[in-house]
């Protein structure tokens, strides 16, 4: 267990998948704003650090995540390990926060939500917002073994989907 938290922090936590347009934010309005005023105090990347959060790279040390087919970029990523390997998901505790950064500080954009696959009980997929969670298949650029992710552009506008993991408007240096 300690090892696959090591492993969680150390390679990065999100998909390199890319999928066409999801449902539109307003599937859920309600729930997506009470997550969001949840979650105000992560602005500050010092508070996630302080609460177990910590960047997160792939497996050739890449920091902020780029889309290779070149849709887009998800940032900088910074994850709890446990978390991630509790086997749950916890709308108001994601998993993840994906930051951009902006005139050298570093801004929050988005949450993921994962979970590994082999610890999720569930008879299909994870679901949240009414939105079906991705299968990210080992191998993977992140070292990581199969798991589930969803992302969710709360404080960001993504033109490719609120759900979509990767978003044009970000941009990686």
């Amino acid at each position: 267990m300690r090892s696959i938290r090591k492993a969680v922090l150390g390679v990065g936590l999100t998909a390199a998948v890319v999928l066409g347009s999801v449902a539109p934010a307003s599937a859920h309005p309600r729930q997506l704003e009470e997550v969001k005023e949840s979650l105000h105090r992560f602005h500050s990347v010092h508070y996630a650090k302080h609460h177990g959060f910590g960047l997160v790279t792939d497996i050739n040390g890449i920091s902020c995540i780029n889309d290779p087919a070149g849709t887009g970029n998800m940032g900088y990523h910074y994850a709890n390990g446990d978390l991630i390997t509790d086997g749950k998901i916890d709308r108001f505790h994601p998993e993840a926060f994906l930051y951009e950064r902006r005139h050298g500080e570093l801004h929050l954009t988005a949450i993921e939500y994962i979970v590994l696959a082999d610890q999720w009980k569930g008879p299909k997929p994870p679901m949240l917002f009414g939105q079906m969670f991705m299968l990210v298949q080992a191998p993977n650029r992140f070292g990581l073994p199969d798991f589930y992710m969803m992302h969710v552009w709360l404080w960001k506008s993504n033109p490719l989907g609120l759900f979509n993991p990767y978003n044009p408007d970000v941009h990686c240096p």
